[in-house]
């Protein structure tokens, strides 16, 4: 298995096919070039955690003989930022933890898991230095939620109508400056949306390769439902995360560095033209990375306490309260 330490020099690498770039290997070297063959990035295979690929690509045995000796997970991107294909990197053959995960039917972890991501909104509407009455009164609110979820006894059902409370009143208040009217996953209906969609896909795969690596059926989840091609469990782990990229929306609106000017609507959707998202991936990508070794660290904490079955109080907490 891989260690903390090893992990804090992986790397993901972004492919834009779009703008003519280009893959290529030499001596174990990943290369990116461009439309004109000018070396925009190289780094040693050894380095490489995710490749992706966005735009057109022909796959090549080089690639895929790369991808599986150097163990790195490959995500195929349309133009527009949909995945269409994951290739992960991943352990065969832990029978083990998927005999526990099949066995699994309680929902304690799961509240764990969605008191630790209240926690983190709060530190997100708490890092304003001038909060309104509304602002104050509604992080009052999250804390209790964030207690209430801990209920012994409450369905999953009952856990997400409190998760689904707190974050409509989290969104709310976290963009009340910007006409927020609701969170619309994939409905694309104003460019906070369409950007957190990209934000938490980059997490989503981010995680999900971590969770390969472990052995993890990542279809089979802890609070999720299961549903046909939907992998539960990703969806479970990357919940205390999501404000990571919720924190990076705000700062770059209040910074100014999101323009109306780079999107484009189409039947009441804001679509983020290939040329553009460049510039709002290195913004989220940057983001999530900061906290690339906490997530690893969380989510080998959260394998070593799964697998051995240790109390629900010795499962990690991703604290996002403790970033100054």
């Amino acid at each position: 298995m891989m260690s903390p330490r090893d992990f804090e020099h992986k790397q993901i690498a972004f492919v834009f096919t779009t703008e003519g770039e280009k893959i290529s290997f030499k001596n174990d070297n990943l290369i990116i070039s461009d439309s004109e063959g000018k070396i925009k990035h190289q780094s040693t295979c050894y380095r490489l955690f995710a490749l992706f690929i966005c735009g057109d690509y022909c796959v090549t045995t080089g690639l895929l003989d790369r991808s599986q000796k150097f163990g790195f997970t490959i995500v195929f991107m349309t133009p527009n930022l949909r995945i269409t294909a994951i290739m992960p990197s991943k352990a065969e053959g832990n029978v083990l933890l998927r005999k526990i995960q099949y066995a699994y039917n309680d929902t304690c972890i799961g509240a764990h898991i969605i008191s630790n991501k209240i926690h983190n909104q709060c530190s997100v509407l708490k890092k304003k230095r001038k909060k309104t009455s509304e602002e104050k009164s509604a992080i009052e609110k999250l804390e209790i939620y964030k207690t209430e979820v801990l209920k012994p006894g409450l369905s999953a059902a009952e856990i997400m109508g409190l998760e689904g409370i707190s974050a409509k009143l989290y969104f709310k208040t976290l963009f009340s400056e910007y006409d927020w009217k609701a969170r619309e996953p994939r409905v694309k209906r104003d460019k906070i949306n369409t950007l957190m969609d990209i934000g938490y896909t980059i997490l989503f795969n981010f995680i999900n390769a971590l969770l390969e690596m472990y052995g993890f059926d990542v279809y089979v989840g802890v609070l999720h439902t299961q549903f046909f091609h939907r992998k539960s469990l990703v969806c479970d782990l990357e919940e205390p995360f999501r404000p990571v990229v919720d924190r990076a929306i705000i700062k770059s609106l209040n910074l100014g560095q999101i323009s109306d000017k780079d999107f484009w609507k189409n039947q009441n959707q804001y679509i983020l033209p290939w040329k553009n998202s460049k510039k709002y991936i290195g913004i989220l990508l940057e983001a999530i990375m900061e906290y690339k070794s906490e997530i690893f660290i969380y989510l080998q904490s959260y394998y070593r306490a799964f697998i051995r079955n240790k109390p629900v109080a010795e499962f990690p907490v991703f604290d996002l309260s403790e970033d100054n």
